[in-house]
């Protein structure tokens, strides 16, 4: 596995396993001794970068990544996410005031069975808390030895300008995929200007973009994609233009589509690292191959011409309000 710097500081392997799905959001959930050993294969494989979130579960992905890489801790880079008072009972909202903030490391710490958080995210911006005093309460953390790096997640440009200028911002983790490229217009320049470093999550496009999604797929109730407008069964049957482009291109390296738009953004930016999850070996596998793989500028030059657009709102209305623009 190549190894990528996000902030000019932190390296990580070229592509990172997010885990969110293991416990959260994409039903049925594998039983945790399977995920564990997954996990331990991956660090077999070479990744050595780890997203999670106390929000995942909850809790319940912190403790599991915990159990996976306590044996090998001194190997691994673990990123996980504040922003929401869960100890306490509160639902719902948003929560970046600087006790919340502490508490939050203190019991990820926990969980995660380390001294250190390598990689500290604010989950979502928070409207009520100025994000000075959010990047001040993460320097304290820095100084005091419980955090080596922070990150934002989902902000938009005046936020990671006003977070940075107190402490510097090592990585901003958002959206970000062959179809859903908005960070183009105006957070990656900011993060080139910066030398931010930049971690999509969903690079597969919820699984869409692997090709094994169309639009005779059912999903469970609970899951994220149920009620999701993009998943809808019309946008489904349009949006697998992008399936098509990438499994013409695919033919022709001998790979899979996910292996090329997982390329694709590798080919963007030295500094971007995706982290696409996964709760199966073989797709773990397929993922990491796609670190060996470089299209040729023409390919690049096909996938743009082909100017496909999503069919779909990538969130509902409130779970959009929730992003910092």
């Amino acid at each position: 596995m190549q190894k990528r710097t996000l902030g000019g500081k932190l390296e990580v392997s070229a592509i990172g396993l997010g885990c969110m799905g293991m416990s959260t959001a994409f039903p049925p959930f594998p039983d945790r001794s399977s995920m564990v050993e997954l996990i331990r294969q991956a660090v077999g494989d070479g990744i050595t970068f780890f997203d999670t979130a106390q929000v995942y579960g909850p809790f319940a992905n912190e403790e599991l990544l915990g159990e996976a890489l306590e044996p090998v801790r001194d190997q691994v880079v673990i990123a996980t996410k504040f922003g929401f008072d869960l100890d306490s009972g509160m639902a719902g909202g948003v929560d970046s005031r600087p006790e919340t903030i502490r508490s939050s490391v203190e019991r990820s710490l926990q969980r995660l069975r380390t001294e250190t958080i390598d990689l500290l995210y604010q989950h979502r911006v928070d409207p009520n808390v100025p994000i000075e005093d959010v990047a001040g309460t993460v320097k304290e953390l820095i100084e005091e030895g419980k955090v080596e790096h922070f990150g934002l997640s989902e902000a938009g440009v005046e936020t990671i300008r006003h977070a940075h200028a107190v402490q510097p911002v090592t990585a901003l983790q958002s959206e970000y995929s062959l179809w859903w490229r908005e960070p183009e217009e105006a957070i990656l320049p900011t993060l080139e200007e910066l030398g931010i470093g930049f971690v999509p999550f969903s690079p597969l496009g919820k699984g869409f973009l692997t090709g094994a999604i169309d639009e005779h797929t059912t999903f469970e109730s609970t899951d994220f994609r149920a009620n999701n407008p993009r998943f809808q069964e019309a946008a489904r049957k349009t949006n697998r233009d992008f399936v098509d482009l990438l499994q013409r291109i695919a033919d022709r390296k001998g790979a899979t589509p996910a292996q090329i738009a997982l390329a694709w953004i590798l080919a963007q930016k030295p500094w971007i690292v995706p982290i696409p999850g996964t709760t199966k070996l073989h797709r773990l596998e397929e993922n990491i191959a796609a670190d060996q793989i470089e299209l040729t500028e023409d390919e690049l030059r096909e996938i743009e011409d082909a100017q496909l657009e999503a069919r779909g709102h990538r969130y509902l209305p409130q779970q959009q309000a929730m992003i910092d623009r």
